[in-house]
């Protein structure tokens, strides 16, 4: 049988690659197919890490570049302008530099000192912005005779004589942010050198050379560490520490390293190493205050040297990075060992990289820490007032604005003067509860107020002006007594037709019943009798209830009410006889205005506390200009002058006037209350308004009338400050006459619509 055998001829070299070719193809495709996936997988991985780095970079750009922190509003009190005839005790100027940092020094090697030697005081000034220039800094000499200023010079370049040099104003509170976090911001090109230089020795010696993260700063710290067998040296880079403190909360967690990382390198990338480094200057946390926390090297100068930044020297400045591992571990006041060898560290680190010479280190660590005696700088000393400066802030920007804008406020408040009503109102209330077995367990407020612009310069507080609590002289509502007569009499004087200094008054018994309830109402004087008829000069001098009230009566409760709200009233004001003697209420704020306007000539200026604002780079904001408004005529306001002269000299305040120089021209009204709760006294003089109230929290009898009481007071404070008393301008209306009046020849001001009328004629 034959068998056919099948010869496989070889194949021919592209038929063998084609054969290759189809028995590959799914080796290879399975290749590119994996290759694909990982691109894939990795674009996918990447798109959410690139879109969370991109969030991070926005946010981190956002933050750096808009507002980075709440700023506290500062609160300054009024500069101290001193100029030839200020009377000004040289104590009280001494007292003053203190207040705002000043320091004895006879070298006066740089701003902040201030030598005394006999009658001259020699101070170099701090440059200060003001809201309408900037003062430079200045080598100034002031010479006092008689407590009072007789020379102003500055001495160098050439010695010249000033019309005027101011001070800078004193801090005197602030309105903290709603997280109580406290800074005052400083620019890098204002920071002394030897801080960047002790900054960066002891946190991030390689500062200037890492981009963000440096692996060789961690272990290098770490051997520093292990060494010195403390933490001396961190080995987070100061923008990583940046970064913690701005963006980042204090958990530790891997996704916080890395977005510590990353927020680092990115801030590195778009921003410049000294925009880093101040932000870093007023973001580190330096400190507690109270419930307050101390975030930055300018404020903690303050805090802990009472000082300015550029003042500060190394070994003081070597202290404020010293603390920055442990504000509270290495606290100068509560741990100065601890804190003086912290200091030292910084120092010796300074050798060591070169950036100070041996010498300069061993004479820092011989000085003293030099801290300064304050504990607590948001403790200030004029609570009252500067609540005050607050509500009328509200005015003009929200309370959130108030918080966190930094803004700069120029107050009106005179420290001068509100030292010496401090002075005279404790020592006042002392002396009263000794001499006065019922006047005990005193409180009361004072308010002093510029005669002619409305400026708040004082505010008391009772015994303790650091009290924060309840605040009297705004919210302290106390009937005001007698205060209320001069509107009756105001009211009346202005009908000239009608009334003047020598109309006669009915002081006879009166009574009111009320129609609703039945009720009688029966005033009577304080000595309990009636004086028949008088002229109203006398009515007035001697604050006769029954005349008063009569007159009122005739006048009209609503014309009485309508003058009160012409004078600064501007709550309502029920209409009842018995508002004629004072029931009404009010604070000696309140009193203060209407006096205020009866002092300067019947025109009304809201009293203000504010002269400027600025934001905290020092642009003004709000104008608060002079804002003056005509409510009663000038000639009946020159007529009530003098009656209320004749009250200080003749009438109900004579026991006090008697004391006072006879060529002061001093005008006021006593006020008391029903049994006695309420002791007032509103004075004033051409330069001065001055409202006392003196009474107890409880509202229980204190046995002290007007006259005894708050204007004792008041004639210690005038005497104290020493005020000019001028007389005021008369009205082209009035006329000077003599008239008589019982046995006596008296020169009365009239205005002359009817003046001819009453030259010849008798009264009483």
């Amino acid at each position: 049988m034959n068998q056919t055998r099948t010869r496989k001829l070889p194949k021919s070299p592209r038929q063998s690659r084609r054969a290759n070719s189809k028995s590959s193809t799914p080796r290879r495709n399975g290749a590119y197919f994996k290759f694909k996936w990982r691109w894939l997988f990795l674009i996918l991985f990447m798109i959410p890490i690139g879109t969370y780095i991109s969030w991070l970079d926005i946010r981190v750009r956002e933050q750096f570049e808009g507002k980075r922190w709440a700023l506290p509003a500062r609160v300054y009190a009024s500069p101290l302008e001193l100029y030839i005839g200020l009377r000004l005790p040289q104590t009280a100027l001494l007292e003053e530099l203190g207040a705002i940092g000043y320091k004895k020094n006879e070298q006066l090697s740089e701003p902040g000192q201030y030598w005394r030697q006999g009658n001259e005081v020699s101070i170099i000034t701090r440059s200060f912005k003001f809201w309408d220039t900037m003062d430079p800094s200045r080598l100034i000499q002031i010479s006092f005779a008689n407590d009072n200023v007789v020379a102003v010079q500055e001495l160098l370049p050439n010695r010249r004589s000033l019309a005027l040099i101011r001070l800078e104003p004193q801090l005197i509170g602030k309105i903290y942010p709603v997280h109580q976090e406290d800074r005052m911001l400083v620019k890098y090109e204002e920071v002394p050198s030897l801080l960047v230089k002790a900054l960066v020795a002891m946190e991030d010696r390689t500062f200037f050379q890492h981009h963000g993260v440096s692996f060789r700063g961690v272990i290098r710290a770490s051997m520093e560490n292990f060494k010195a067998g403390e933490v001396v040296q961190g080995g987070s880079t100061i923008t990583q520490q940046l970064v913690k403190n701005f963006y980042l909360t204090p958990e530790k967690t891997l996704e916080r390293k890395f977005n510590e990382a990353m927020m680092s390198l990115l801030l590195e990338w778009h921003y410049s190493k000294q925009q880093i480094l101040e932000a870093y200057l007023n973001e580190v946390f330096l400190g507690q205050d109270g419930n307050h926390s101390i975030h930055g090297m300018g404020m903690a100068s303050w805090f802990y040297f009472d000082r300015p930044l550029e003042e500060l020297k190394l070994p003081e400045l070597a202290l404020l990075v010293s603390l920055i591992r442990g504000a509270s571990y290495y606290n100068p006041r509560q741990h100065p060992d601890r804190a003086v060898t912290r200091r030292d560290r910084v120092l010796d680190l300074m050798v060591e990289q070169g950036m100070i010479k041996q010498n300069e280190s061993e004479v820092a660590k011989l000085a003293p820490l030099g801290i300064s005696e304050k504990t607590a700088s948001s403790v200030f000393p004029y609570p009252a007032f500067v609540e005050l400066v607050r509500r009328q802030l509200r005015q003009y920007y929200k309370e959130e604005d108030l918080r966190s804008e930094g803004l700069q406020v120029f107050t009106t408040l005179n420290l001068v003067t509100q030292r010496q009503a401090e002075k005279s109102f404790i020592e006042g209330i002392r002396k009263l509860e000794k001499s006065n077995r019922q006047a005990r367990k005193l409180q009361g407020a004072m308010v002093v107020t510029n005669t002619e612009n409305g400026e708040v310069l004082a505010m008391v507080n009772g015994k303790d002006s650091r009290y924060a609590g309840f605040n009297r002289p705004l919210d302290a509502k106390r009937q005001i007594g007698s205060l209320i007569k001069v509107a009756v009499y105001l009211t009346a004087l202005e009908n000239s037709r009608r009334y003047n200094l020598t109309t006669i008054l009915d002081d006879s018994p009166y009574q009111w019943r009320n129609r609703v309830s039945g009720e009688i109402w029966k005033p009577q004087n304080y000595d309990f009798r009636s004086h028949g008829n008088l002229p109203l000069i006398q009515a007035l001098m001697n604050s006769y209830n029954l005349a008063t009230v009569r007159l009122g009566m005739q006048l009209g409760l609503d014309k009485i009410k309508n003058t009160l709200h012409r004078l600064g009233i501007e709550r309502d004001i029920s209409s009842y006889p018995s508002l004629l003697l004072g029931s009404i209420e009010l604070t000696p704020l309140e009193v203060t205005q209407m006096y205020q306007t009866i002092a300067n000539s019947g025109f009304r200026i809201p009293l203000r506390a504010i002269r400027e604002v600025l934001n905290h780079e020092g642009k003004p904001l709000q104008r608060y200009p002079l804002s003056i408004e005509s409510q009663v005529d000038p000639a009946p306001v020159y007529l009530l002058h003098y009656a209320m002269q004749q009250v200080v000299r003749k009438g109900t305040g004579h026991a006090v006037g008697d004391r006072l120089p006879k060529d002061w021209v001093l005008a006021g009204k006593t006020g008391t209350t029903n049994d006695w709760r309420d002791s007032w006294f509103a004075g004033f003089c051409s330069e001065l308004v001055t409202v006392t109230w003196i009474g107890r929290d409880d509202n229980k009898p204190i046995g002290l009338t007007g006259g005894n009481g708050a204007m004792v007071i008041w004639g210690d404070f005038l005497q104290a400050v020493q005020p000019k008393a001028i007389t005021s301008t008369k009205p082209n209306r009035v006329e000077w006459r003599w008239v008589t009046i019982g046995n006596q020849q008296i020169n009365l001001p009239f205005i002359i619509d009817h003046v001819s009328t009453l030259a010849d004629r008798s009264w009483f």
